[in-house]
């Protein structure tokens, strides 16, 4: 087998169906499996899956047991030559597997790659490309100037050599993953990633960032952004820094004072959902019950010039492939202070996310 797809879902429903429903399309002629592990999800996500996707591997885990643990038990039962592990708030093309598997296959020495995400609004999410976040780059980007952090030397569209990927989309070899021990387990969530792609290198192994293909990541889906986010983040820098960096009392003194106030002077950042005027659908025509729930204009189309401004675009996925919809949101004008929302493909609800803080929005039809 080629590749195994791994998801580590908790409590995300919805953006999981989506993602599966993207992910289907993506590996239809490709030798591979989906596995998906739930960190016991109080939602309906383990009924829907066992309903909508019956061939999908399911391991139902009897707790939470964090995103590094959890995906580690994914691999474990995993079959292909190639891992990869994605985000269940992710959208993937329908050729994203396939070129990143056709570079993989010509490159040596290879660690793991990533590839350019973009926002639930189309926006570039710079983490998609990282610098190793030393200590001075990592107080520097708390302190506002990223230049460091990221690995702005490369361009968004090309393809390169980099330091640190993001956990919401990583495809190695798994061989290679079993090779540095997989996800260090001391990180609960958020660090994994980078102490993952720290680990690669330090085995002697490239890590690439392909961005020759793009997918959406909903950012910020499983977890809000308050003061338990905060704490779990400095937590596993903290981790990351004694595992990697250790040099001294004194410096351990000075990260950790660091680290302590960053999360003592941060801000909680507040998000603003965005109330359309109107909807204009994607699609050869209108459902009759969409157009009921909604209760607001709904124009037809498939053309950008056509889009007035504060509008919200529907991406009805029965009749546009997911490229399409990904390249679309990326090349929307900038003034017209868009959003977007997906129909997926044989359901009734649309879903999307106006930003990175916010919860995502689901509507539901019937």
């Amino acid at each position: 087998m080629k590749l195994s797809v791994i998801i580590l879902n908790y409590n995300v429903r919805y953006f999981l169906e989506l993602c599966l429903k993207s992910v289907e399309a993506a590996v239809a002629n490709i030798e591979a499996e989906i596995i998906v592990i739930d960190n016991h999800s109080q939602d309906d996500s383990c009924k829907m899956l066992k309903a909508k996707f019956p061939s999908i591997n399911l391991i139902e885990n009897k707790e939470n047991l964090g995103f590094s643990k959890g995906n580690n038990i994914g691999v474990s039962q995993a079959k292909g030559e190639y891992i990869c592990i994605l985000n269940p708030d992710t959208v993937v093309a329908e050729d994203t597997f396939t070129k990143i598997l056709n570079f993989a296959e010509k490159t040596n020495n290879l660690g793991a790659i990533g590839c350019k995400l973009i926002n639930g609004i189309g926006e570039f999410l710079p983490e998609s490309k990282r610098h190793i976040p030393y200590v001075n780059a990592a107080f520097k980007k708390i302190l506002g100037n990223s230049n460091d952090y990221y690995a702005n030397n490369l361009k968004q569209n090309e393809v390169g050599e980099v330091e640190v990927l993001v956990g919401a989309f990583m495809l190695l070899k798994r061989e290679t993953f079993n090779k540095i021990n997989g996800f260090d387990e001391d990180y609960f969530m958020y660090g994994e990633d980078i102490d993952l792609s720290y680990k690669l290198i330090k085995a002697g192994f490239k890590n690439y960032y392909f961005g020759e293909t793009t997918i959406i990541h909903y950012k910020g889906e499983s977890t809000l952004k308050n003061k338990f986010y905060a704490r779990r983040f400095y937590g596993a820098m903290k981790i990351f820094y004694k595992k990697h960096f250790k040099r001294n009392y004194f410096f351990d003194v000075f990260v950790n004072l660091g680290i302590a106030g960053a999360y003592f002077f941060r801000t909680n950042p507040k998000g603003i959902r965005k109330q359309p005027n109107r909807y204009f659908l994607v699609s050869n025509s209108v459902c009759d019950k969409l157009k009921s729930t909604l209760k607001k204009p709904i124009e037809l189309g498939n053309s950008l010039s056509a889009i007035k401004p504060e509008t919200e675009v529907v991406f009805d996925a029965n009749v546009i492939d997911f490229k399409q919809i990904i390249k679309f949101m990326e090349t929307k004008p900038n003034n017209l202070n868009l959003s977007f929302k997906i129909l997926p493909n044989q359901s009734n609800f649309i879903i999307g996310s106006d930003d990175t803080i916010c919860k995502g929005e689901i509507i539901e039809f019937n």
